[in-house]
């Protein structure tokens, strides 16, 4: 390493905080005041307003359904994958922590599909797949274990050019 890279390295790490650990602040802080009730009462009526809307008869209408559908996967890819992210860009720095989670994320997603080809559901089936043999029923989950195998073997073979590419130690 040239002195010009390290030079450059300590005045990158001098700046202050970064992005990602200004998002992880205000994420701590939010999670901190959503257990204080008035705050938790904002977050209700917020959530009223964009998602909760209902028609003539008191059900939820098809875009709410759809929009709180979008909501809780956006969430929940960001409360699993970002947190073991989070914590892996705490201890192995972004580059790596992004190899690891990306190739933990493919692999997990490999495993699911993969099982869900193998035990596709039995029994009774919803009037939609009437009509639908069992071959049909898995090529969505055959297709998705193979693009997640795929980005999995891409994440793996990306972290060994990485192990590669640092100096021994």
């Amino acid at each position: 390493m040239s002195l010009r890279t390290v030079t450059r390295t300590l005045v990158r790490d001098e700046r202050g905080i970064s992005t990602l650990e200004r998002f992880g602040l205000f994420a701590a802080v939010l999670s901190i005041l959503i257990f204080i009730p008035a705050v938790r009462g904002v977050f209700g009526e917020l959530f009223d307003a964009t998602l909760g809307q209902v028609d003539e008869e008191g059900n939820l209408t098809s875009a709410a359904i759809a929009m709180r559908g979008i909501a809780i996967t956006i969430v929940s890819i960001v409360a699993f994958i970002g947190t073991g992210y989070l914590l892996l860009y705490t201890n192995l720095g972004s580059r790596l922590a992004f190899l690891v989670t990306g190739a933990a994320t493919f692999g997990w997603m490999v495993i699911g599909s993969l099982l869900f080809v193998v035990y596709a559901p039995r029994g009774l089936r919803p009037a939609n797949l009437q009509g639908l043999n069992a071959f049909q029923v898995r090529i969505p989950s055959i297709a998705l274990t193979l693009a997640s195998l795929i980005l999995f073997l891409m994440f793996v073979a990306a972290l060994d050019r990485y192990d590669k590419e640092q100096p021994d130690m």
